[in-house]
């Protein structure tokens, strides 16, 4: 997967000038940094979401994960999952919510589930989208350690490359490759 010189402005804000990027096309890769360095862009702009200029190669489609929930309130966890899914597909989507250790909640609203549970949901919709690329922007907010762990082991068994940022020391120390940044605008520290 690689990123090349990407150029994202946000009035006279340059929060991506010129930037190029090779990530690993396997495992979970971090990307870590002080928040608004341009993590959350780069993710954008590698969805398609945000127009950056340069170029941006991926072996895929690429599922995004928002920092944001962006949870259906009128919907149940479970419809939440198969809104997302083919129509023949949608009574799989309790397997999303086993991922996620969600399965006991597929009844549930979002509004009846705590902080951490309602991330672990918007990952399971993600997840649910069946893509060849999964970009998740900080995955695990509010999420214990031992639970996020189990679910990186499970995304990892997917075998689809995964590019997730996050601030937190074990959740990186889970990862299979860091990559450390500073911004804006974004620039690579250490790989």
């Amino acid at each position: 997967m690689e990123v090349k010189d990407l150029h994202v402005s946000f009035g006279d804000k340059a929060v991506l000038s010129r930037f190029s990027l090779t990530l690993p096309d396997r495992g979970i890769t971090a990307l870590s940094g002080p928040s608004g360095c341009g993590k959350t862009t780069l993710l954008r702009v590698m969805a398609g979401l945000e127009s950056g200029g340069g170029t941006v190669s991926l072996p895929g489609r690429a599922a995004l994960l928002f920092q944001e929930d962006r949870l259906l309130p009128w919907l149940t966890a479970e419809q939440n999952i198969a809104a997302v899914l083919p129509r023949a597909l949608r009574s799989e989507a309790g397997r999303f919510l086993a991922l996620t250790e969600l399965e006991e909640e597929g009844g549930v609203y979002p509004g009846e589930l705590s902080g951490g549970m309602g991330r672990r949901l918007s990952l399971a919709r993600a997840l649910a989208l069946g893509r060849e690329v999964l970009l998740l922007d900080e995955p695990f907010t509010g999420v214990d350690l031992p639970r996020a762990s189990r679910i990186l082991d499970r995304i990892r068994a997917l075998e689809v490359p995964v590019v997730l940022t996050s601030h937190e020391p074990g959740i990186l120390a889970l990862c299979d490759a860091v990559f450390s940044l500073d911004g804006p605008p974004l620039r690579l520290i250490s790989p």
